[in-house]
């Protein structure tokens, strides 16, 4: 599908206070980190991979086709840039899979029959429940 070790020389990363716990720990280092990857300027995806990105990704993206993730689940950088870097290439994973073409079943004739035998029992039901013509 794509080089994942070319991908990743490909994204920028950059380390940001972190908020929540942590204490005073929190206060002085940049543990969060954010991932930027330029779809457009990617050399390892093929222009009908990054047109695909492209749609799919639409509402991540922004005005520049930058696609921006950011993680601050752990207390350690480094363990941060691990899980945005698999949060990263699990989102290029999924998003480039090709849907299979559905095709159409023919309904079988058990279902046609069953259908039209409880139309059939509906109708007669309700017939059931007018008067009787008295001539």
């Amino acid at each position: 599908m794509f080089d994942e070790e070319a991908l990743i020389k490909e994204l920028g990363f950059k380390g940001i206070k972190s908020s929540g716990s942590g204490g005073q720990h929190v206060n002085k280092t940049a543990s969060k980190v954010e991932l930027t990857f330029n779809l457009l300027e990617s050399s390892v995806l093929k222009d009908a991979q990054k047109e695909l990105l492209q749609k799919r990704l639409q509402s991540r993206l922004t005005k520049e086709n930058v696609l921006i993730l950011q993680c601050g689940e752990s207390r350690s950088q480094y363990r941060n840039k691990e899980i945005v870097t698999q949060r990263f290439l699990g989102l290029m994973r999924a998003n480039l899979v090709e849907e299979k073409e559905r095709i159409p079943t023919k309904t079988p004739k058990s279902v046609i029959k069953k259908r039209l035998k409880n139309k059939r029992k509906q109708a007669e039901k309700k017939a059931n429940r007018k008067r009787p013509d008295v001539d």
